[in-house]
């Protein structure tokens, strides 16, 4: 299988790399394929003519996002529908990565099946569903996959990181930790992500949307202090509430996905967020 993955640089893309490595890869990174340039886009998809096109590029600043509307909308609401164009032209299969953050303003709170109707509150999560729009609206063949709170092994040495390292950071730096505890979620392994990938399109899975997480929930503040408890760290930590904490963006206080319709499907189940967690901290600190 010919695949190419957009995004090169980022967690999940590291991951999908490891998963497809053994098919015709290409792996780019912005500088080699940016999704908001449509003639490069074009030009790149047309001449590879990919089976499968994942698409990981995005605009992932969130509270940026509230400042820069107009960049993260060229980026997550155009620049996926230029992909999509251009496999749909190619003749590709699109799998789109999308968030938990198009939910939000539901009463809703239990784990949401795709059937539930977005409902996002801030400019991230409206940008990543305009881009769910353009990709069903440009290419029949695709995947929308919803995630949420990604973490893998590349954001040990990225300059953004993610969660677990800031946690890790910050716990080790002998900080005064505040994290929230009312925001309900499933922080997912990008290492399972990217399977879970793989098996929607082994399959094969009918085309459409798909919820894919980490199985059970979590608040940030118990996946903190999980967190803390295998990695053997004991910081001054304590809970506080999303309006204390006051950030630009405003967060979904319930974003629990639920991924029945992908078990139903692939016959998978995905492991319990407790067993990724700590077999990412695992491999991390193989990592040296």
């Amino acid at each position: 299988m010919r695949v190419l993955i957009t995004g090169g640089r980022g967690q999940l893309a590291h991951d999908l790399g490891q998963v497809f490595a053994d098919h015709d890869l290409r792996l780019l990174s912005r500088a080699q394929l940016d999704i908001c340039n449509d003639e490069q886009v074009r030009e790149v998809i047309g001449a590879m003519r990919p089976d499968v096109v994942i698409s990981t590029a995005a605009f992932v600043r969130v509270d940026d996002a509230e400042d820069e509307i107009a960049q993260s909308f060229a980026v997550n609401a155009g620049g996926a529908g230029q992909v999509a164009r251009a496999c749909a032209d190619a003749g590709a299969t699109l799998v789109q990565i999308s968030t938990d953050y198009v939910y939000g303003g539901q009463l809703q709170q239990e784990p949401l099946t795709e059937a539930a109707l977005p409902a996002p509150l801030n400019v991230y999560g409206a940008s990543k569903l305009g881009g769910e729009y353009a990709v069903r609206a440009l290419c029949p063949r695709h995947y929308i996959i919803r995630s949420c709170g990604l973490y893998g092994v590349a954001g040990v040495t990225s300059r953004n990181g993610n969660f677990v390292q800031t946690m890790l950071r910050l716990a080790r730096a002998g900080r005064f930790i505040s994290v929230v505890n009312d925001q309900h979620c499933t922080p997912t392994a990008t290492a399972d992500l990217a399977q879970a990938v793989c098996h929607l399109l082994t399959a094969p899975a009918p085309f459409g949307l798909y919820h894919v997480t980490n199985a059970g929930e979590t608040t940030w503040y118990e996946f903190a202090q999980r967190i803390f408890a295998l990695a053997g760290l004991s910081p001054e930590v304590a809970p506080t509430s999303t309006a204390v904490f006051g950030a630009r963006a405003r967060r979904p206080l319930y974003s629990v996905l639920s991924s029945e319709r992908y078990v139903q499907v692939t016959g998978r189940d995905l492991p319990p967020w407790e067993d990724a967690l700590a077999r990412y901290l695992r491999a991390t600190e193989a990592m040296g």
